[in-house]
């Protein structure tokens, strides 16, 4: 009876103690298991969703070249000029000569009336010549002088010979004495040749000169002539070519004031600008017009009845 009790109380005992280890396992058991699921990660939700932030790749450094560009010229817009001469040529007859582009120059008719104005506009041994072009200086360049006019002309006469050529019409002149401020009617006026009615017979032809132009051998001869107080200075060249005689003229014509104020005008001067026209004078080849021979018409013979 007593080792009932002794065995019932062992039981006790250890139902007691039995209880006790597992609650105590239980505790242990969830201790364990709450402090796994707090090692966890948390799943990721659209409301605490971080940002992440991609790591930018540092760029290559870019080594500065060592000599720096040279910076460009801004282009300027260019401004063609217009050439200070300008050409003349005449292709019927082959001259080519250059003068300045501030100079009037007139051709054909226009030309023949521009040398209206000198006593001598041409200077051939016989009539007939064609004034081609003339060229006149401007008078703004000689202001309060006794200028009038000057120019520089081209004529041809296709019908005289090479020695005929080498002579001019006018023959030696009376060098007209310019007006002075004392005495203005003591001026001798020279009248020149006509040459529009004169002859190679009835003209004494005018010594000449030679000159060489480039590849031209010109004849050369001077004018003076001179009324009132007018006076025209002339200087002639004559050269054969292409069948024909070419003449080049250059011409300064003064008036000189009554009162004598005014002053003379250097006639050197101004000569020096159309000898520099006459300097580019060149004279090409041209073909002579084809003439066709035409048969005289036939006479036909009379036939004498018989008797």
């Amino acid at each position: 009876m007593t080792r009932i009790n002794e065995i019932r109380s062992i039981a006790k005992t250890w139902g007691n103690n039995a209880s006790t280890l597992f609650f105590a396992a239980v505790l242990i058991v969830c201790s364990v298991t709450v402090g796994c699921s707090s090692d966890k990660p948390k799943p990721v939700t659209a409301t605490n969703q971080t940002p992440v932030t991609q790591p930018e790749s540092p760029l290559p450094a870019m080594s500065a070249p060592a000599v720096q560009a040279e910076k460009k010229p801004a282009t300027k817009k260019v401004v063609h000029k217009k050439p200070a001469t300008v050409s003349y040529a005449d292709k019927n007859y082959g001259v080519i000569f250059e003068y300045p582009r501030r100079y009037a120059i007139e051709t054909g008719e226009a030309a023949t009336s521009l040398l209206a104005s000198s006593p001598l506009a041409m200077n051939f041994v016989q009539p007939g010549g064609v004034a081609l072009a003339a060229v006149e200086l401007p008078e703004m360049g000689f202001a309060n002088t006794d200028f009038s006019s000057a120019f520089f002309n081209v004529s041809i006469h296709k019908s005289l010979t090479a020695d005929q050529c080498t002579e001019f019409a006018v023959p030696q002149p009376k060098i007209a004495t310019p007006a002075s401020s004392t005495d203005s009617s003591s001026t001798t006026a020279a009248t020149p040749a006509a040459v529009s009615t004169a002859t190679s017979s009835d003209v004494q032809p005018a010594s000449s000169s030679k000159l060489t132009l480039g590849d031209l051998e010109l004849r050369a001869t001077e004018a003076v002539t001179g009324e009132g107080t007018r006076q025209s200075d002339s200087k002639y060249f004559h050269v054969f070519q292409n069948g024909a005689c070419y003449e080049f003229a250059l011409n300064v014509t003064t008036v000189a004031s009554e009162d004598g104020v005014m002053k003379h005008v250097d006639r050197d001067k101004v000569f020096d600008r159309l000898e520099k026209i006459l300097a580019t004078v060149k004279i090409n080849p041209v073909a002579a017009p084809e003439v066709t021979a035409e048969a005289p018409p036939t006479t036909p013979a009379s036939i004498t009845p018989a008797q």
